[in-house]
């Protein structure tokens, strides 16, 4: 007669008590490291509306050596992207993307010639889309 032998086997695995201390570690580091990182990709969308804004002054300052003159408010910021009807001179397109024109918040930038803070002025109301604010919500622009 033949008998079988078992063996015990160990399985490999973690316990409970190891996994607490893993979800432990886990929740603290994302309550520490959160709300730097929150900050952080908040700012961006401003740094970006600025970083934008230059470059459409840029764009508009290219236009004017062509066209003698900054786009009217009329014509405003689309002049940058299609020919206007009232611009004789111009060699466009000065930005490629039309959508180079809508701040990060999908708000169109404003333009203002002359402007308050130099020849042109480019700028977002930012996040809230009304003059004055404060963090996401500031003006930004190319000054």
């Amino acid at each position: 007669m033949m008998r079988k032998t078992f063996s015990k086997r160990r399985t490999s695995g973690f316990t409970l008590l190891e996994l607490l201390v893993v979800l432990a570690i886990l929740g603290l580091l994302a309550a520490i490291v959160g709300p730097n990182v929150l900050r952080y990709l908040g700012g961006a969308k401003s740094s970006t509306a600025s970083v934008q804004a230059k470059s459409i002054a840029t764009a508009l300052n290219l236009y004017r050596l062509d066209a003698g003159r900054y786009p009217n408010d009329a014509e405003g910021l689309g002049a940058l992207v299609k020919a206007p009807a009232t611009a004789q001179a111009w060699n466009g397109p000065y930005l490629a993307d039309p959508k180079a024109i809508i701040d990060p918040w999908g708000n169109p930038y404003r333009l203002k010639a002359p402007g308050d803070h130099g020849e042109v002025d480019v700028f977002s109301y930012g996040s809230d889309n009304a003059p004055g604010g404060t963090g996401e919500a500031r003006d930004v622009g190319n000054w």
